[in-house]
């Protein structure tokens, strides 16, 4: 191939070339692959190379916007780039005011942006600012003495209306109550209009015998650690609101406090958006258009329950957590038990989980996945805040982990809005139900009739759960 050829290529951004050779640009003193969507240089101003140590040994630097350094590394661009970008947002969210800001920092065209953050993020670009924007107003109410308004327009909110209600829709309560936090051992966050609080409820307390879940009504505890002290989480659901209460803390703290709320805003299924209830969405969600997809306490939370929940039923899978949460969890009052962190199910005998009811190779995955964590000091609760795909690769990776495993826990404990947890075998007998189906459908056929409810397939899941449990004599 001439170099003739290669010059219009680049001219045509045709990414089918991409690893087949670099364009250096002998002006800026960066290297390129041939899809780059900066802005082209002048034929005479540009050389081709075969490989990227050519590029180097000839003292150019990759380019910042097409990544030709990762590229050749085997690293998913697209991935990279939306992580690069959230971290940037994540650093000044007020730098920026438009969709067309963001696009431009990714270095992408707006149709691109809206694509990435949907793949990577499972949301919208304007989703993934707000949240940004809301984080850092969160942290500058607990951490500066500024009004509340002036800490609104520092996030880059337009005004404080604006900023009051974002918040308040995104965090359950109000600015000047979030600030308070520390001061008290409870607090209220108010639930949405048409909030179902069954669902929740059942969740919750799903394993009637369970030491680290207590339900009673309206009421449910749960026992699990705060900062690494063990506590009893109450939750008293009211109509429209929600009273949270810390029992057996030492003394009330604003860290402490402010991951109790966020916490309880997983577990009452807050933190994700709610789709237009039209089309197939209308239909789904007739029957409960309130439902709200509740978390785990946390990410490993989640992640336990699968593994111990892989080809077992449910009352099986209690059971064996049970057992965990006994040998590894701490006393939390009451006769209580708190959900043993990483570190303790890491220090626990395969043998000790043998005794109690587990197969070798459950007691393996499930100890040796706590122990990978620990010493690979990965921090899997961050996971919200990188790439969907990415951290689907990177569990998956983990011996004993597979594409149910990984979808549930990214579906239940890190809150990706989009999930499937292809194979599960209640999505697939409500699919069957749903559709009429002769059989349960496989794989495929389930990616196939969950599309309709993209982007939001993680909530459908939950719909579709729902309705067969009511299906049930």
């Amino acid at each position: 191939m001439d170099d003739a050829r290669r010059y219009q290529l680049i001219l045509d951004r045709d990414a089918r070339y991409d690893g087949r050779f670099i364009t250096g640009v002998l002006t800026t003193g960066i290297y390129c692959l041939p899809s780059c969507t900066a802005r082209k240089p002048k034929r005479e101003n540009v050389r081709f190379f075969e490989t990227e140590t050519e590029a180097l040994a000839a003292g150019l630097r990759a380019c910042k916007r097409c990544r030709p350094d990762l590229h050749y590394r085997g690293v998913d661009i697209d991935a990279a780039c939306f992580e690069s970008l959230q971290q940037r947002i994540h650093a000044e969210p007020a730098a920026f005011r438009s969709l067309a800001d963001l696009a431009r920092e990714a270095g992408v065209a707006r149709s691109k942006l809206v694509a990435l953050c949907r793949e990577h993020g499972h949301c919208t670009p304007a989703e993934l600012l707000r949240r940004a924007q809301l984080r850092q107003a969160a942290h500058a109410l607990q951490a500066r003495h500024d009004a509340v308004a002036d800490i609104g327009y520092a996030a880059g909110f337009a005004s404080e209306a604006v900023f009051h209600r974002q918040f308040l829709a995104h965090y359950a309560m109000t600015p000047a109550a979030y600030r308070s936090l520390g001061h008290s051992t409870s607090f209220t966050l108010r639930l949405p209009d048409g909030y179902e609080p069954g669902i929740t409820l059942a969740y919750l307390g799903r394993d009637a015998d369970g030491p680290a879940e207590r339900r009673d009504g309206a009421r449910v505890t749960k026992a699990l650690l705060l900062k690494g002290q063990p506590v009893r989480l109450q939750f008293d659901l009211q109509p429209d609101a929600a009273q949270i209460t810390v029992l057996d803390l030492p003394r009330p703290d604003a860290a402490s406090l402010r991951q109790a709320q966020h916490i309880a805003l997983r577990c009452l299924g807050l933190t994700q958006p709610m789709p237009t209830l039209r089309g197939a969405w209308a239909t789904l969600a007739a029957a409960r258009p309130g439902l709200r997809l509740p978390l785990s306490a946390t990410v490993w939370e989640a992640l336990l329950w699968a593994i111990v929940g892989q080809q077992v039923n449910l009352s099986f899978a209690a059971t064996l957590r049970r057992r965990v949460i006994e040998l590894a969890g701490q006393p939390a009052g009451d006769g209580m038990i708190a959900h043993p962190d990483i570190a303790a199910v890491a220090a626990l005998d395969p043998a000790e989980l043998c005794a109690r009811q587990f197969s070798r190779s459950k007691a393996a995955y499930l100890i040796g996945t706590a122990q990978y964590l620990r010493d690979a000091d990965w921090d899997i609760e961050t996971l919200e805040h990188g790439s969907a795909p990415q951290a689907l690769q990177r569990l998956q990776a983990l011996h004993g982990i597979g594409p149910w495993t990984a979808q549930y826990t990214l579906l239940r404990g890190v809150g990706f809005a989009d999930c499937v947890p292809v194979g599960d075998a209640g999505l697939t007998a409500a699919l069957q139900r749903q559709h009429q189906l002769p059989e349960r459908p496989d794989a495929k056929q389930t990616q196939a009739l969950m599309a309709r409810y993209a982007p939001y397939r993680s909530l459908a899941t939950a719909h579709l759960w729902a309705g067969l449990k009511d299906a049930q004599p």
